[in-house]
């Protein structure tokens, strides 16, 4: 029995909380007590649980309930010995109660013994006709062990007893796609919905799994059917207005998303949708709204400063595409992505020490492209800091090793060194590995070009 403040079952807590104010003792029966701490549990008030449970026993210290309650609050508090001692008092006592079996198991559960957990919820299964939590725990631990298959089989005997357990439903479908059974999954889902077809959670988990199989039409048809089990069921909207999108049905995603906004507050994720949408139609003028909506809704979600980046990127207003790169930088300052945009939009502007940072942060966050590699080295070149160029392009040819882009960039730095050996070595490479990169020198090293040396060699490969 749990408290409710629309009827009398309150009384025996109002009194309770009275007595602490006032410090009378008052007498309360084992079971008001085991509802009274119940309560507080629930509401995560430890102290007064502890409070509960200590005035309780003062009262009726051979309760076994009572007990048991101050065993999970040894365990909450990580106290297991004490747990596992008063355990095993209360198991001498009666040892066919399924609680204290539940206890054990979290205390071994506790100690990242899972396997044990399972056991001893098993014996519990044997002492008790309410089997629906237990099944649910059994699931739990197997889930600690990676167990996926056995915890699914547990899951599933919880929706079995109880068809509206969703939690359990929830759990199944993770274990079905943690194991990659899309298909299993969807089978299992139509059995379920055959037997409870007003189910808008089931709806809703069947059209994800015909979305994760790109079959958007199925998708569409099952979260409709979610919307019609509960048409309030903000979830169903928005993935509606996900399969929307990849059938470039802008204009009815749109408004899949709009009325999630009027149903619930509204959410920076909808509101990028939208805008993402607005764009495809060619309304930039709408899609810059929205995402200046969604980074007001959520100043911290960098997807709506980097969507603001590109459009200002794509209008080639570099200025302001710059300050918002640095936004999302500054919420994600590990993601490669940025740091390439950051880089390209300041080499636009002729930041070229900045953009060459950028390169250097992209590459170091593991971003080895060549593209990457090139411009930063070119970068390195322009700025005047030849031994840097060459150690970024001797480093890129550790992952490129017969390309010739890097050798003539390298044949060129040397040259401009003076380091004619290793000049004509890498020359030789760019020749071998491909002859119409030439150019490179030209455009890159002008004056190493006009040298009769670096002249000959071309002329020779003619």
């Amino acid at each position: 029995m749990e408290f409710s403040h629309d009827d009398n079952n309150d009384l025996p807590l109002t009194k309770f909380e009275s007595m602490l104010k006032t410090n009378h003792v008052l007498f309360f029966d084992s079971e008001e007590f085991e509802n009274i701490i119940h309560h507080y549990l629930n509401q995560g008030k430890i102290a007064l649980a502890k409070k509960a449970i200590k005035l309780g026993l003062d009262q009726h210290p051979t309760s076994i309930n009572l007990r048991l309650f101050k065993v999970e609050i040894y365990v909450f508090e990580d106290k297991l010995i004490e747990a596992d001692t008063l355990l095993n008092e209360l198991y001498n006592l009666d040892p066919m109660n399924e609680e204290i079996y539940i206890q054990k198991a979290n205390i071994f559960s506790k100690k990242d013994d899972h396997e044990q957990a399972i056991q001893v919820l098993k014996k519990a299964l044997e002492l008790t006709d309410d089997v629906v939590d237990l099944y649910s725990l059994i699931g739990m631990e197997y889930l600690f062990l990676d167990q996926f298959e056995e915890a699914k089989q547990f899951f599933m005997k919880c929706l079995e007893e109880d068809i509206e357990d969703y939690s359990a439903l929830y759990n199944i479908i993770y274990c079905f796609e943690y194991l990659n059974q899309t298909e299993e999954a969807i089978d299992y889902l139509n059995v379920f919905l055959d037997k409870n077809p007003y189910c808008e959670v089931a709806w809703h988990q069947l059209g994800k799994q015909y979305y994760t199989l790109k079959n958007y039409k199925k998708a569409l048809a099952a979260f409709d059917f979610a919307i019609i089990s509960d048409d309030t069921f903000v979830g169903a909207y928005i993935e509606r207005g996900k399969v929307l999108e990849k059938l470039k049905r802008f204009e009815e995603a749109i408004e899949n998303y709009t009325i999630t906004l009027k149903l619930d507050e509204p959410t920076s994720f909808a509101l990028l949708r939208i805008g993402f949408c607005y764009e495809k139609l060619k309304n930039d003028d709408l899609a810059v709204q929205y995402y200046y909506k969604t980074v007001h809704e959520d100043p911290l979600l960098d997807k709506g400063w980097i969507a603001i980046t590109r459009y200002y990127n794509r209008k080639r207003n570099y200025q302001k595409a710059l300050y918002y790169i640095n936004k999302a930088i500054n919420i994600d300052t590990e993601n490669v992505t940025y740091w390439k945009l950051y880089s390209q939009i300041n080499q636009r502007l002729n930041h070229f020490e900045e953009a060459e940072r950028g390169f250097k942060r992209t590459l170091e966050l593991g971003n080895y492209e060549l593209s990457t590699w090139l411009s930063r080295g070119d970068l390195l070149i322009k700025l005047g800091e030849p031994e840097a160029a060459i150690f970024n392009f001797e480093q890129a040819v550790e992952f490129y090793p017969e390309n010739a882009e890097l050798e003539y960039r390298l044949a060129g730095l040397y040259f401009s060194l003076n380091e004619n050996d290793k000049g004509i070595f890498h020359l030789k490479n760019g020749l071998c590995y491909n002859e119409e990169y030439t150019f490179i020198i030209d455009e890159l090293f002008p004056e190493v070009a006009n040298k009769l040396l670096v002249k000959n060699l071309l002329k020779e490969n003619q």
